[in-house]
């Protein structure tokens, strides 16, 4: 593994990101580019990537190891000085915690996320915060408050956030249910489903099927509940959210028991007890389980079960009053008060910011004009030294075309054997005259792997005797190459940079064009512009 990752050394951070993206769904392959993402970040002492490499791996790690991954990206974001990185990792790790039904230690980040995030202009950070905020007020029964937050959340994220929008919705759903809006949280499912198709995210529908499973157990529709939760649990239980899990074993157990079906019932209400026994989770409403299974128990007699419930409604309500005491302390006293601060300081602001307003618009006014005015400047600037450029490079690609290439002879480097060398610069000479630099991914290593050489000895012959260093020395290659097509070949004048990228064996487009604009001093537009324009 440490070989693999040493190979990605030269790497860029989006190289490691797109295949980190590739492989998202196979932690295995993903576990080289994640640590070797990490590597770099700790070499370069890039701060703001390391804590980004820990968020990563994080994602990808087991449950067990994410909160000392979230630790290790606390430490490193605060070290960047940043309000909003060191707010982002604070609020994931409050999710860690949420995602293990930790309301308590979630909170608590949330709240030191809150703290940061309030003093930055992050919108999406700050939408992020009040998303799971409204979370834990949905959990301990605020819902018209957890409503409000949800609404802004579901505004904000509509059009350019589709995951967080859904998950919004949602959650927008299950408050409407709380408040016994049935009709309304109908109304939002039947769009959260219809938006999981539009935005092609089939993960969520499940989620939505679970939600208007619980409507329908309120509407007394409890035989198109249970359908609508069981289409569900399968999909909810590979995702090892237990919490839902629990739930929807609840309310299938609440429509059989209404169906006076409680034989059936009783089983998945067990399931909710095991999850409760195994993941310490039980929201407030699930603790009826208990009543209703101390209800069944008397009816058959049987003193132990009954005194099993008995103490598991005991120890339930001692974990819901505690969790809740707390959580509704921090909630009032912490961030509505602070959000109430915030409100106030906001308005005073704007007051301020009123009475400078002529002075702001005349400032601004100025400041547009110099902008217009230099980039004019710039503009003018750049096209004379960009016609120069092409000048130059028409000059020289006809004095090419007119005189045999000449090789400059160069000294022999010394540390490296003579037959070494001579071999080296025949295959290289080879390279350049098969046009092998057109085949995709070249690199040092690659490169020398299929020369048969040394790595290190084939970048000195490489800098020593081509005067460059190699990925200059490739993409000059590829860049003379596609030169030359367009000087000599009319059909290449039509191509767009995406093709001819493509044609040179640059990985993406950008590149392409920051070599190209590299090697001649002017963009590709310009370069095939003028000679369209030299040509009719």
């Amino acid at each position: 593994m440490y070989l693999a990752i040493d190979s990605l050394k030269n790497k860029s951070y989006d190289y490691l990101d797109e295949k980190l993206y590739e492989l998202r769904k196979d932690s295995t392959k993903a576990s080289v580019y994640l640590f070797a993402y990490l590597h770099k970040a700790k070499r370069e002492h890039n701060w703001k990537e390391v804590t980004n490499a820990y968020q990563n791996i994080l994602h990808q790690s087991p449950d067990k190891l994410r909160l000392i991954y979230a630790d290790s990206m606390i430490l490193a974001a605060k070290k960047t000085n940043e309000d909003a990185i060191i707010g982002s990792a604070y609020l994931s790790k409050g999710i860690v915690y949420y995602g293990q039904k930790q309301q308590i230690e979630a909170m608590d980040n949330y709240l030191i996320a809150n703290r940061f995030i309030s003093k930055t202009n992050d919108n999406y950070q700050i939408h992020k915060v009040k998303y799971h905020i409204a979370l834990i007020k949905l959990y301990i029964g605020f819902y018209d408050e957890a409503i409000s937050l949800l609404k802004e959340c579901v505004a904000y994220y509509k059009d350019s956030q589709p995951r967080p929008y859904l998950n919004s919705l949602h959650s927008l759903g299950l408050c409407y249910n709380k408040i016994g809006d049935y009709g309304r949280c109908s109304e939002t499912n039947a769009l959260g489903l219809s938006e999981c198709n539009r935005l092609e995210i089939k993960e969520m529908i499940p989620y939505f099927n679970h939600s208007e499973g619980i409507n329908e157990y309120y509407k007394k529709n409890y035989d198109t509940s249970i359908k609508n939760i069981q289409s569900s649990l399968e999909e909810i239980k590979e995702n090892k959210d237990f919490a839902n899990e629990s739930i929807g074993n609840f309310y299938i157990g609440k429509s059989y028991w209404s169906l006076n079906q409680k034989n059936k019932a009783l089983s998945y209400f067990q399931r909710v007890d095991k999850i409760f026994e195994e993941k310490n989770y039980l929201r407030p409403d699930l603790r009826q389980v208990y009543e209703l299974l101390i209800t069944y128990y008397k009816t058959k007699k049987n003193l132990n079960s009954q005194l099993y419930n008995v103490d598991q409604l005991l120890k339930a309500d001692t974990l819901l009053t505690e969790t809740n005491k707390y959580l509704i302390g921090k909630i009032y006293k912490e961030y509505d008060t602070k959000e109430l601060i915030s409100e106030k300081e906001k308005i005073k602001g704007e007051l301020a910011h009123k009475k400078n307003n002529d002075f702001i618009s005349a400032g601004v006014i100025l400041l547009s004009f110099l902008i217009i005015v230099f980039m004019t400047y710039r503009h003018f600037k750049n096209r004379s030294l960009y016609k120069k450029k092409f000048g130059e490079l028409m000059n020289q690609l006809n004095n090419n075309e007119n005189k045999p290439k000449i090789r400059i002879e160069k000294s022999q480097i010394l540390d490296i054997n003579a037959d070494t060398v001579a071999t080296t610069l025949k295959q290289l000479e080879k390279f350049e005259r098969d046009k092998k630099f057109l085949d995709k991914d070249w690199n040092l290593g690659t490169l020398s792997a299929s020369f048969n050489s040394n790595s290190k000895y084939l970048s000195a012959i490489i800098f020593h005797y081509r005067d460059k260093r190699f990925v200059e020395y490739i993409n000059d290659l590829r860049i003379d190459y596609i030169i030359s097509l367009l000087h000599n070949e009319p059909k290449y004048k039509h191509y767009t940079n995406g093709s001819l990228a493509e044609e040179a064996g640059f990985s993406s487009t950008q590149r392409f064009a920051n070599a190209f604009l590299a090697k001649t001093g002017m963009p590709t537009t310009y370069f095939m512009e003028e000679l369209r324009k030299k040509q009719s």
